[in-house]
């Protein structure tokens, strides 16, 4: 084998890839997809088992932008699952006036002393 077609070799795997790649999106996208209907999504896949590489590219122009969007309104809730489940866990899920209050309401009953007080509200403010 010549270093040529080893280069070529390796452009063919690279595009083989490239193109599964592809595919497991378009069928990620078409399975999460909750607003399209079961033969919808049927239809879909018998087009992408007959004619691939033109189902490919049919699916991209005309569903491309529905793609981004659920891509990104995915995201974003993955994120914010993730902030609150920090701050759940942290015990910051509130703002720093409601936790001094917090503080203050204690330090009135006596549960805690002026300087344990001082303590929480500086870490509070900080």
């Amino acid at each position: 084998m010549s270093l040529g077609d080893f280069f070529w070799s390796l452009l063919a795997f690279y595009f083989i890839f490239f193109y599964f790649m592809i595919i497991f999106r378009i069928l990620g996208d078409l399975f999460s997809d909750h607003e399209t209907s079961g033969v919808a999504k049927a239809a879909w896949i018998v087009f992408l088992l007959l004619v691939p590489f033109v189902a490919v590219i049919v699916y991209l122009i005309a569903r491309g932008k529905g793609m981004a969007e659920r891509s990104v309104a995915r995201a974003q809730s993955a994120e914010s699952a993730q902030q609150d489940y920090i701050r759940r866990t942290a015990g910051t899920a509130d703002d720093p006036a409601t936790e001094i209050a917090k503080a203050h309401e204690l330090l009135t009953s006596g549960a805690i002393t002026q300087p344990e007080f001082d303590s929480l509200k500086s870490k509070v403010l900080a």
